[in-house]
């Protein structure tokens, strides 16, 4: 009995211990299938964020590829034309460390530009235009010296709004409005406002510095368009926007910008393709695209219609750039373009044609264009290059006095038959700028502009033989030396000097001074005159 009754504790006691450890067992079994099922779940929910996050991965990765694809570039607003170019200013990007006033992709920028200079022959300063003194060898330069203010002398004073907004998945709407204007009279640039100035006028003290220019007072004389850009696909914009030849002299000229000590900035005509007026284009539509390094452009100017000097234009361009080196090439054709000059001496107004904001003589052509630009960075040294050809025949559909010209301006006299054969001007140029440090550059530049006689009346021809200069229908030569140092000290502000020698001889040279009593009578033999220009200043931009 003894050993049965600790046999049956035992026993009892065995199973209550397996049972109670079965229960216990059942429970932990329990509870890790909960865990491992939220574990579970857990994981999957891991997994879908990641498969979420590198699909987000992804497409960020593709629109920085695609914005690294577009090469932004800093502008620096040095004059108004390079702040335009070369992809426009409203779509370029800018750095992130920038200080640019700016509200909602919408931002004001600007430059002032002001000094002083003395110009060996110079007529006395003009106020309305961007470019107020004679600072190359000029027709009504032999007034004597010029020693005063200096505006705009190594950029153009401008202000200007620009916006980019992303309307779409990398589709962006862009505008660029820009207004160039003379900080000494705090007036709009409006060079054929000096052209009318001086109507009537002889070459002496009585005629005050002008010149032809495509800013004709206008409230946005330099930049008024708008459209759409895409990393991928292009920017089209439409309105009032620079020429390719202009786009390609600003982006290959040594020193961009310049009125005082570049001839193909002052001159105008290179960059409008054979007349200033047409360096920026009214009632243009232009395309860009880039396709790797290779860049492609089309720009067309529509004709205001009747007997308007807002011709038919049609330029396209093709560059790239490789390993530091860039190169563009344009061409275009430009009808009915407009030179505008004073009414001879003595000659009125046209009564019979409205006066609009002032009559002017117009003279006529249709102009073929061949530019070709270059440029290499190696280091702190930048070489620029350049050629030009135009080609002036008188034009298929001439013009009738009172033809409406840019900025209001009538054309009171008009001249249809100036080219009595093709005049062919062609200029080539070359520089370099070397960074003495960052902040520190001096820049050297030559300039070259040569025609061919383009008489056909005997007479002129003989002269033309004979005298060399006879004519302005006569071949001629312009040369030109400049030098320019510039100092940025501050972020925003620079001090900067330079100075221009230019010569013209020949066909160049008819009618220019010979001596500093304002002469203009004809040189016997070949007609020569020259000019320099030093002057300082400083620029503040923003």
């Amino acid at each position: 009995r003894r050993t049965l009754v600790p046999r049956l504790f035992w026993g009892t006691y065995v199973k209550r211990t397996f049972i109670s450890a079965a229960a216990i067992l059942a429970f932990t079994a329990a509870g890790h299938a909960d865990e491992l099922s939220d574990i579970q779940a857990q994981a999957k929910q891991l997994r879908d964020q990641n498969a979420t996050m590198t699909r987000r991965l992804a497409d960020l990765e593709k629109r920085q590829k695609a914005l690294e694809t577009q090469k932004p570039v800093l502008i620096n607003p040095v004059d108004a034309m390079a702040a335009d170019l070369p992809y426009k200013a409203a779509v370029k990007a800018r750095p992130p460390e920038n200080d640019d006033i700016c509200i909602k992709g919408i931002c004001v920028y600007g430059n002032f530009d002001m000094g002083a200079t003395y110009i060996q022959h110079s007529a006395p300063f003009a106020g309305s235009t961007a470019g107020p003194l004679d600072v190359l060898v000029s027709r009504n330069g032999g007034m004597g010296s010029y020693f005063g203010v200096g505006a705009n002398q190594i950029s153009t004073s401008f202000i200007g709004l620009r916006g980019k907004q992303e309307i779409g998945d990398n589709l962006y709407a862009v505008f660029n409005l820009q207004t160039l204007f003379n900080p000494a009279s705090g007036m709009n640039a409006n060079g054929t406002a000096t052209i009318a100035q001086n109507n009537g006028l002889p070459f002496n003290n009585l005629q005050n510095s002008y010149g032809d220019s495509s800013k004709g007072g206008q409230m946005f004389n330099n930049a008024a368009y708008f459209g759409l850009s895409s990393p991928t696909y292009g920017t089209f914009t439409m309105g009032r926007q620079s020429a390719l030849t202009s786009d390609l002299v600003v982006n290959y000229d040594p020193l961009s910008g310049s009125n005082s000590w570049s001839v193909i900035t002052f001159q105008g005509a290179n960059g409008g393709g054979g007349d200033t007026e047409n360096r920026i284009y009214d009632n243009s539509y232009e395309y860009r695209v880039n396709v790797g390094p290779v860049r492609f452009a089309a720009e067309v100017q529509a004709k205001n219609g009747g007997n308007s000097g807002t011709g038919n234009a049609f330029e396209g361009n093709v560059g790239f750039d490789y390993m530091g080196f860039s190169l563009d090439v344009v061409g275009g054709k430009i009808f009915d373009a407009v030179g505008s000059s004073p009414l001879g001496l003595g000659v009125g107004v046209n009564p019979a044609v409205a006066m609009g904001n002032g009559q002017l003589t117009a003279t006529v052509s249709d102009d073929t264009v061949f530019s070709v630009g270059a440029r290499y960075t190696i280091g702190p040294w930048k070489l620029f290059g350049g050629y030009e050809h135009i080609n002036y025949s008188n034009p298929n559909n001439p013009l009738l006095p009172g033809a409406f010209l840019q900025g209001g301006f009538i054309a009171g006299a008009v001249n249809n038959l100036a080219f009595p054969s093709d005049k062919i001007l062609q200029t080539a140029w070359f520089g370099v700028r070397y960074s003495i440090t960052p902040a520190l550059d001096i820049t050297g530049a030559y300039y070259h502009e040569w025609d061919n006689t383009f008489a056909t009346a005997p007479a002129t021809l003989a002269g033309c033989a004979v005298l060399g200069s006879s004519s302005s229908q006569c071949a001629g030569t312009l040369d030109a030396v400049s030098a320019v140092i510039d100092w940025r000290f501050a972020r925003h502000v620079d001090v900067y000097a330079g100075v221009m020698w230019s010569q013209v001889t020949g066909g160049l040279a008819n009618n220019f001074f010979v001596n500093n009593a304002g002469l203009t009578t004809q040189a016997v033999g070949s007609n020569r005159s020259s000019n320099f220009d030093p002057g300082v200043g400083l620029r503040y931009q923003f």
